[in-house]
């Protein structure tokens, strides 16, 4: 895999000339006894009871650096655990005495039917956290039933991860749009001509955030991942700030009919926030959005994905849009079945899985994501069961109760956002220290 996708490349810097620098964290010979100590003790799979519980594992099993890109958000870092705070303000009406016998979650997503209506997100860097990165999502993917959304930012190229999809397996593509159009055409065109089936074009990140924690920890960061070319790049200010650099901050709507005159793919404006926006998105004739403030690592003090969804919706619903035919998408602090209930409820038609599904991969490989994904779906059966709603058609905005949703709080930071309300899973090697 190059460092990264040939997408975010200017035409010189072609992905044949970029050398493969693996990822070789430093380590003394006391951090390599406590590795090995960790690998002895690391629990089965089976034993993970919930979507944190992964978490334990995988901040052992990468660098420190690596923990800090993936675990970072804007500035104080508020909007981070805001997206998973929401849900709590987000309470629940069950149905009683309905047949709940037979559960089906399935349902389709653009046009793909999902043994659940997750998909994988787009995540960048994805081999931080596994030698195989995206290939290895797009076998977990796989291996769950579920969509892959592949990054720009990616580190296996375009090529490569198409390669590593399971024969049907659906994927899209995610764009950071190149200042150079023709680049970006080329990239697109190519997405397409490979059988990717939509197009995510990321609107939300005209300059990624200033996420302090990556910045901290930029040294090891930039000698690990960037290009041959990496003394043209400014990583003085760690990863985040000197990929921004690969990104058009002169995008705008504007834009949005060249786009579809490049591509026939279903085009998702990926990091709509509000009501106004999506009802422009919709009659500007896009394929539908991603509600989302980029998993809190771009503005701080965005709202959740889930209180967006509220305002979104219900806009949409003002102007009569045929939700059929306009998919609406939502991602943002997503770690428990109730949670994926809430926002399908609320009429989005399926749920983005990023830090999870890292998290997973970073854990047990492929088959960590493909567990993640099944813990999503016991707690999915168990809450339809309880909720009386034995399809994903049967979950309606009548069964939430969202006006306390706006109601902010700010807790503080942490880097396990359950801290504060789960027990995380307690090791071996933890034990016997207390």
């Amino acid at each position: 895999c190059s460092p990264f996708s040939s997408s975010i490349m200017s035409r010189e810097q072609k992905v044949e000339d970029v050398q493969e620098e693996p990822l070789e964290p430093v380590e003394d010979e006391e951090e390599q006894v406590e590795e090995e100590k960790a690998a002895d003790d690391t629990p089965d799979i089976s034993q993970m009871v919930n979507v944190w519980d992964f978490e334990v594992i995988a901040k052992r099993n990468v660098t420190k650096e690596a923990w800090a890109y993936l675990m970072s958000g804007a500035d104080d870092e508020i909007g981070l655990r805001e997206n998973h705070a929401a849900f709590h303000r987000v309470m629940l009406k069950p149905r009683v005495l309905v047949d709940v016998d037979n559960i089906d979650m399935t349902s389709t997503i653009l046009g793909t039917k999902v043994s659940i209506p997750l998909y994988v997100t787009s995540c960048a860097l994805g081999r931080l956290y596994h030698e195989d990165g995206e290939c290895c999502l797009a076998r977990g993917a796989a291996l769950a039933g579920i969509p892959q959304l592949c990054p720009t930012l990616a580190s296996c190229t375009m090529d490569e991860m198409h390669a590593a999809r399971s024969p049907g397996q659906t994927q899209w593509w995610q764009l950071y749009v190149n200042k150079d159009r023709e680049l970006t055409k080329t990239v697109v065109q190519k997405a397409e001509s490979l059988g990717f089936k939509a197009l995510f074009i990321t609107v939300d990140a005209p300059q990624l955030g200033r996420r302090e924690r990556d910045m901290r920890n930029k040294a090891k960061m930039s000698a690990n991942v960037q290009t041959k070319q990496k003394d043209k790049i400014p990583t003085q200010q760690g990863t985040t700030r000197a990929i921004s650099s690969f990104i058009d901050p002169s995008l705008q709507w504007s834009d949005m009919p060249w786009f579809k005159s490049i591509t026939s793919m279903p085009i998702i404006l990926k990091g709509v926030q509000t009501g106004k926006d999506a009802v422009r998105a919709y009659e500007m004739g896009m394929d539908g959005l991603v509600v989302s403030n980029h998993g809190g690592r771009q503005l701080d003090y965005a709202r959740s994905g889930i209180e967006m969804l509220v305002e979104i919706m219900d806009a949409l619903s003002s102007i009569g849009a045929d939700l059929e035919k306009f998919t609406v998408l939502v991602d943002g602090g997503f770690r428990r079945g109730s949670d994926v209930f809430k926002a399908l409820a609320l009429g989005a038609k399926g749920v983005g899985l990023g830090r999870p599904t890292l998290v997973g991969m970073a854990a047990y490989g492929e088959e960590g994501v493909e567990k993640v994904v099944q813990i999503f779906k016991d707690e999915m059966e168990m809450h339809m069961r309880l909720m009386g709603t034995p399809t994903v058609a049967d979950m309606v905005p009548k069964m939430v109760i969202t006006r306390n949703v706006a109601d902010h709080f700010s807790p503080a930071p942490t880097d396990f956002l359950s801290h504060q309300v789960y027990d995380p899973l307690p090791l071996a090697t933890r034990v016997s220290k207390m």
